[in-house]
């Protein structure tokens, strides 16, 4: 499938920026079932300075803000072709090693709510893949989808214990609990194309688990399936602070306000 990405983030500061850092996880990686074919980013308030993949393997750019500047714009846009590999991505591939992924974040660690949507696990304990299907339905099952609820720094245990939450919640839960049953899991920030519109207000984020026999198996608990066609990966990490598609810092600028325009659509090849 050829999908055709638009994603602009546009930051508004109460003041004029004094300085300012972002780093950018917004370029689309060459994986298994995904090739890129174009991609452009460019900026309104802001500059590049550096390009490198970063521990994770994923394109980063850091980018400076210019001084004085009151709003800053990223734009992107590109097509990538994908394909439907049943979320099955393949050998653990970048710098981190696969045991680093069993290690908790404060953004994973489980807690009795966690634990306690673990301990309906009825799936056979040497079925790894089924356990983590049934475990993805579980998550799912306890917390519904509900925006608005949590925010980017709410945490897998607060979250469930919650019982609402979105793909970032749901994602955190999944993470944290195949960890526990000695899985290496980690966080996917990307996009999805949706079936009944275009235009979108957030990107999307699932999980990864690595499966003996299969390597990196992906996990979209919040609609409950494994990423198919429709998917595009873009940056990979422990969880959501190491895969977030833009972090930064600044000084002089107040607070902050953050819109975002996405759309994601499927493209013909005439097109």
């Amino acid at each position: 499938m050829r999908l055709r990405i638009q994603h602009t983030t546009h930051y508004a500061f109460e003041q004029p920026v004094a300085h300012g850092l972002q780093r950018l996880r917004l370029t689309p990686k060459d994986t298994q079932g995904q090739h890129v074919l174009e991609w452009t980013m460019r900026f309104e308030g802001a500059v590049a300075e550096a390009e490198y993949d970063d521990h994770n393997h994923n394109h980063t750019t850091l980018v400076s803000v210019l001084p004085g500047v009151r709003e800053v714009t990223v734009h992107c846009a590109g097509l990538v072709v994908t394909a439907d590999n049943a979320g099955v991505i393949g050998n653990h591939a970048g710098y981190m090693p696969r045991w680093a992924f069993l290690a908790q974040s404060p953004l994973t660690r489980p807690g009795p709510k966690v634990r306690a949507i673990m301990a309906q696990l009825d799936a056979p304990k040497g079925d790894v893949l089924a356990q983590l299907h049934r475990l993805s339905a579980l998550v799912l099952a306890s917390v519904a989808y509900a925006p608005g609820e949590t925010h980017v720094h709410t945490g897998a245990e607060e979250a469930a214990a919650l019982g609402l939450g979105v793909c970032q919640d749901h994602a955190h839960i999944f993470i944290g609990a195949a960890r526990a049953l000695g899985v290496p899991a980690r966080y996917v920030s990307g996009y999805l194309m949706m079936d009944d519109r275009v235009e979108q207000e957030a990107s999307h984020a699932w999980a990864e688990a690595h499966v003996e026999g299969l390597g990196w198996v992906g996990f979209d608990v919040s609609n409950g399936i494994s990423p198919d066609e429709r998917y595009v990966r873009v940056a990979t990490g422990r969880d959501y602070r190491e895969a977030a598609p833009v972090t930064g810092m600044s000084w002089g600028a107040g607070e902050s306000r953050l819109a975002v325009r996405l759309a994601v659509e499927q493209q013909t090849s005439e097109q």
